[in-house]
């Protein structure tokens, strides 16, 4: 009985991730080089004075889904972003390991970014010159089954650039 109880509920949960990954929108592009795509975001930071923030995850994860989807349905938080950030997601998926091309650029990615381990998403804020200033786990901002709109909006304000730098 315990054992049907047990396979019942993992049944569920996975029936739910698998709905929410359905229904919020695919964010992360699996097929651009990641190393690339930081380059080119740090360039368009240093022409904007804006910081760099790269949201770390796959389209594999519920929790980096929901918090793209939350970040770009509050307007004031997309606002705030958009104002002081390039803001690209970039993808990683740990589970896929190996030595083809996509292994190493993950690899060298994550390296770049100061291989943080935090969980997924995580948050890894670049100045405009491509240099790591921070790195956030997002586990602290969650609330609930979504993120809590005030610590997301302050950590976006904290990390925004400060003017005069």
């Amino acid at each position: 009985m315990k054992k049907r109880l047990t396979m019942a509920l993992l049944a569920a949960l996975m029936a739910l991730t698998a709905s929410a990954q359905a229904t919020l929108k695919k964010v992360y592009d699996e097929n651009i080089n990641p190393l690339e795509q930081i380059d080119k975001a740090v360039a368009q930071a240093a022409a904007e004075g804006k910081h760099v923030i790269c949201q770390i995850g796959g389209n594999w994860c519920p929790w980096c889904l929901r918090l793209a989807d939350f970040i770009a349905s509050d307007s004031t938080i997309s606002q705030t972003v958009s104002n002081h950030f390039v803001y690209i997601h970039v993808n990683y998926d740990p589970r896929k390991k190996g030595n083809g091309a996509k292994a190493r650029q993950a690899a060298a990615m994550m390296k770049r970014l100061g291989s943080p381990r935090h969980g997924f998403p995580v948050l890894v804020v670049l100045d405009k010159t491509g240099k790591v200033i921070h790195t956030q786990e997002t586990g602290s901002l969650e609330k609930e089954k979504s993120y809590d709109r005030q610590k997301v909006l302050q950590f976006f304000l904290s990390q925004a650039p400060k003017i005069g730098k």
